[in-house]
């Protein structure tokens, strides 16, 4: 087979029967781009995504430091006890099964019932039948002795007190389906067998959230979609014993102790006084366990069934990892083990009053997690079944994940920039809190064009996928999911995507702003609000604040869906019920249904979240997901991939396989094999401290604090001189990549590209128009006066003089590129710089001085570094040291101490010299490297400061900056007169330093001394 039929059928096995079929990967997980391996894969650490294309990543892991796992490690054991379930499953009669009678049924009906619709996948009945075995078979049978020791050992080093067994499915396979085989298996045995002490009709289901909660209401027997009637899991005749079962759905929140007295700190302190006894307000153990599992209290040996169960675990008491940590990841580890504790905690104390028979785990990542006390990614030691995201596929269940591997901007790394889009853009986005106090505007995103470019590509391919299933016949549209890092950020890509309202001010009235991505926007082109929303935002804070409002346009347009849902409801928890819907409800609803025609959800086509969608949220509509946060574990990177995992369609082609669906995604950091790993310590740096030495005070340099300029064009006459500085290179690193190759680790690849907007602007004309008149709005207008449209078109006729002359260069981008927000404000920048003329128009520059602290100086520096330090000559430098962040700079502060022109220099660290400049729409601080004073002929008294800047590579950044100086900052203070005479120069040609220096000293010394 060659390369491009392996890449065509990345689906080799039909998910109703046993693989027998792999894709044959190397040992780092990547293909061979080899034909299929004849036989199932073994359960291993396999992540099927694709490595970078370029860069170290792609060719080598990570160094970690993996602690020996010892007994702890499942892996073995899962892949015996598979052997020892096929060779059980394949005994030809039920009689040499060895279980029950009514577990003999239920097999038989699971593996050959022809079921009207979706009927359990092989991995499904694997899961099951594995405890199944595990509990019929293998624990009557002194052969199988020591797969059931592992298990113990296990728990009993984890979880002493409780006897858990792990289901390791992967997300989209189906776990809630395997919840209600369990449950039918051990209520219908337990109704059949009274006495017995292995089975039970009684049942403990615990997730993480309460979206959970909502999804498995199917569970119930006598909900109107319950699993066991519509999948069909249970023959009819065996559907009222289901009914006997009481099960209670719940989270683990429910196990934390709730105050039974409220009293605020002042009035606790004063009661407890000096007593060292504190008075506890808690509710009781028991009165907790009543709320929690309700209808269970009178029930004795209960099932206990954790749904995403790594958020289950006791930490290592003797553990100090959570001391290693820092920042986020140490803050993460902290509320995980929290949770984690009062989750284990609330079943410990259901065992105690009530007993708990046993504990099923199911998660696609039954992992230990950071902070724990195990290493980071350790299998919980009592998995007994595995079927991995890489068998998923191969099997078609889930969708195929296609992840950047290759794009036409080069980093430092070499890897896709949207691969990890966090790094590139987190610093720019805004700390959590900063939407509560309404310090954002949407608006500024335009200034992270990274971001800004990665949902442009998303879109354009959004809406191809769009029209194909519209052309297909899909009555529910595709959906786009966002994950942020914070409600802030949520709020304003959501703003930024959707639209957002303006309310009135004094100063004008209210108006809205439609949305940047016209099939996500909630507004038409009239600036109408869609009565039905296209993009939803979401996150648990909304919830817990009680903010869930509706809009009531939403609520009429939805009217027939509303009572629908309340019917169900009704249906479900009684006419009462029904009457309370609240809105966080009706939103709860909306964000399920998603994707379902008919359901309040059914129009949505992008959803915004910060936390709720890393598990839980299990729409099949998904085809398109963008991370927009830090993704700190490969955990966490696996549980919002899955959000966009679940199938569409699940009908078999012609070849009795599924057809493959592809699910894209963008800035998630999902690169490499959860193993489990532990920190290295570090040890700490010898440091340097760097100030300003008393001794030489002579040395010392003083310099204005400049905050900004004032600058007059002379007349009505505009012109440009456009240099080589002129130049505005529009490139990938400008506005990230434009051409990313997106890929699976199997499957069709395909290229996404920002088309959108291109047939907006074909004609340059089309482009000097906007750039013409963002520049006229933006750079001419004088302080208190009116725009100037009279000045259109001389500005715009620069602006095509521009274009004409060449200046926009564009490399893997297209000319209006030019026009996006953000880069226009680079561009306006650049030509309005050309209308600056240098030196000649000196009288007109003018600098703003800090108010309260115009004058800086030498005298205040002390600071400690643990950089390389070079020890300054005690002759030339008021400070101790120049800080070697290169080695030219190193060379430069050598040069100068060893000219005999220099009387003294600085390196500007610690000193707080800075520029201010203009780059794009904002204004910038720009640190020099140097302060040098010279004699240029004028005498000691009367120094040259030459402000020098060592570039080895000189970026767009560099330009504006040295623009601004020329033209700006030298003038500005020269005509300011009181902080002497000042110039500025640039060092390119830093491997010929001593020579480049001393040139430019003799330049400054020929232009003061008479011919």
């Amino acid at each position: 087979m060659d390369d491009y039929d392996f890449f065509k059928h990345p689906i080799l096995n039909n998910p109703y029967e046993e693989p027998t079929r792999h894709h044959d990967l190397d040992e780092s997980g990547q293909p061979r781009n080899t034909a299929p391996i004849e036989s199932r894969r073994k359960c291993a650490d396999v992540t099927p995504v694709p490595k970078a294309r370029r860069g170290r990543g792609a060719d080598q892991q990570q160094d970690m430091l993996v602690e020996k796992l010892g007994n702890l490690d499942p892996t073995p054991i899962i892949n015996e006890i598979r052997q020892h379930v096929t060779s059980w499953r394949n005994l030809p009669t039920s009689d040499q099964w060895g279980v029950t009678p009514a577990t003999a049924k239920l097999l038989r009906h699971w593996r050959e019932h022809k079921f009207a619709s979706i009927r359990p996948f092989f991995c499904q009945r694997e899961a099951v039948e594995t405890v199944i075995w595990l509990t019929e078979v293998a624990r009557t049978q002194k052969r199988y002795a020591h797969i059931w020791d592992h298990i113990k050992g296990g728990n009993e080093e984890a979880n002493p007190e409780l006897m858990r067994i792990a289901m390791k499915m992967a997300t989209g396979a189906g776990k809630t389906t395997v919840m209600a085989m369990l449950m039918a298996w051990q209520t219908v045995n337990a109704v059949r067998s009274k006495s017995s002490r292995t089975y039970t009709d009684s049942f403990l289901i615990i997730t993480p959230g309460i979206t959970i909660c909502d999804r498995l209401r199917v569970l119930q027997p006598n909900d109107p979609d319950s699993y066991y009637k519509t999948r069909e899991l249970l023959p009819m005749d065996l559907l009222p014993d289901m009914g006997q079962a009481k099960i209670v759905i719940t989270n683990y929140h429910a196990f934390q102790r709730r105050e039974k007295t409220k009293l605020s700190k002042g009035t606790r302190g004063a009661i407890e006084g000096r007593r060292e006894e504190k008075i506890d307000t808690l509710e009781t153990e028991g009165k907790m366990l009543r709320r929690a599992v309700g209808d269970l209290m009178g029930k004795r040996g209960i099932m206990v069934i954790n749904d995403e169960a790594h958020h289950c675990y006791r930490r290592r008491e003797d553990s100090t990892d959570e001391d290693d940590l820092k920042g986020d990841d140490k803050k993460t580890a902290q509320e995980n083990n929290k949770a984690a504790h009062l989750w284990i905690s609330g079943i410990e104390a259901v065992k105690r009053k009530l007993g708990v028979r046993g504990v099923y785990d199911l998660s696609a990542t039954p992992f230990f997690l950071s902070g724990s006390g195990y290493p980071e990614g350790t299998l919980f030691p009592w998995t007994v079944s595995d079927f991995s995201l890489m068998d998923a596929i191969e099997c078609g269940i889930v969708k195929l994940p296609r992840v950047p591997v290759l794009d036409n901007m080069p980093t430092v790394d070499g890897k896709p920039v949207y691969r990890n889009l966090w790094e590139h853009i987190g610093k720019k986005l805004p700390k959590k809190g900063v939407g509560k106090s309404g310090g954002y505007n949407p608006a500024d995103l335009n200034k992270i064009t990274p971001l800004i470019t990665a949902m442009e590509s998303m879109y354009s391919h959004y809406v191809k996928v769009n029209d194909q299933w519209e052309a297909a016949g899909h009555e529910v549209p595709p959906v786009f999911i966002v994950v942020c890092n914070n409600t802030s950020t949520s709020r304003l890509i959501h703003d930024w995507i959707a639209g957002y309202e303006v309310p009135e001010t004094d100063e004008a009235p209210a108006t809205v702003v439609p949305g940047q991505l016209k099939m996500f926007s909630n507004y038409d082109e009239h600036r109408n609000r869609h009565p039905k929303p296209n993009t939803l935002i979401i996150d648990s804070a909304q919830f817990e604040s009680g903010e869930g409002a509706i809009d009531k346009t939403f609520k009429d347009a939805m009217a027939p869906e509303i009572e629908q849902f309340r019917k169900e409801v009704g249906e479900r928890e009684g006419a009462e019920a029904a009457k309370k819907i609240s809105d966080e409800q009706l939103l709860r609803e909306v964000m399920n249904t998603v994707g379902e025609k008919g359901k309040l959800g059914g129009s949505i086509r992008c959803v915004i979240s910060v936390s709720m969608l890393t598990e839980g949220w299990d729409a099949n509509t998904v085809t398109h997901i963008l991370g927009v946060r830090a993704f700190g574990t490969q955990l966490l990177c696996e549980q919002v991939v899955g959000r966009g995992l679940r199938r569409k369609s699940y009908e078999l082609n012609e070849h009795g396989l599924f057809d493959v669906e592809y699910a894209d995604i963008m800035g998630i950091p999902f690169d490499f094999t959860a193993k489990p790993t532990i920190a290295l310590p570090s040890a700490p740096k010898p440091v340097t401290r760097v100030r300003a030495v008393k001794d030489r005070e002579k040395l010392a340099i003083s310099f204005p604090r400049v905050d900004g300029y004032r600058t007059e064009l002379p007349g009505q006459r505009i012109t440009a001189k456009f240099t080589d500085d002129s130049v505005y290179p529009l490139t990938p690193e400008r506005v990230g990549p434009t051409r990313t190759r997106m890929s699976g680790v199997v499957g069709q690849q395909e290229t996404f590209s920002p088309d959108n907007h291109r047939d907006e602007f074909k004609r340059p004309s089309s482009i000097a128009y906007r750039i013409a008149k963002h520049l006229l709005m933006t750079k001419f207008p004088k302080e208190g006066q009116a725009l100037n449209m009279n000045l259109f078109p001389q500005v715009k006729r620069i602006v095509l003089e521009w274009l004409d002359g060449g200046y926009l260069q564009c490399a893997g981008t297209e000319p209006h590129m030019a026009t996006w927000p953000g880069i226009i404000d680079e561009v306006a920048e650049k030509i309005y710089m050309a209308c600056q003329p240098e030196n000649a128009g000196e009288a007109s520059v003018s600098v703003i001085l800090n108010a309260f602290n115009p004058r800086g100086d030498t005298r205040f520096v002390n600071f400690t570094t643990s950089k390389t330090c070079f020890a300054t000559d005690p002759r030339k430098c008021h400070v101790s040291h120049v800080v070697e962040d290169s080695t030219w700079e190193g060379e430069l502060a050598r040069v100068a101490e060893d000219h005999p022109r220099v009387l003294a220099y600085v390196k500007n660290q610690g000193l707080g010299f800075e520029i201010p400049y203009r780059y794009g729409p904002e204004t910038h601080k720009y640190i020099p490297d140097f302060i040098v004073r010279v004699n240029d002929g004028h005498g000691p008294d009367d120094p040259l400061n030459i402000i020098m800047e060592v570039k080895g590579l000189r970026d767009e950044k560099a330009v504006q900056k040295a623009e601004t100086m020329k033209k700006l900052w030298v003038p500005g203070v020269n005509n300011h007169g009181g902080y002497g005479r000042w110039a500025f120069t640039e060092f390119r040609g830093v491997f010929e330093m001593e020579q480049e220096f001393a040139k430019l000293i003799d330049g400054y010394v020929t232009q003061t001394e008479p011919a």
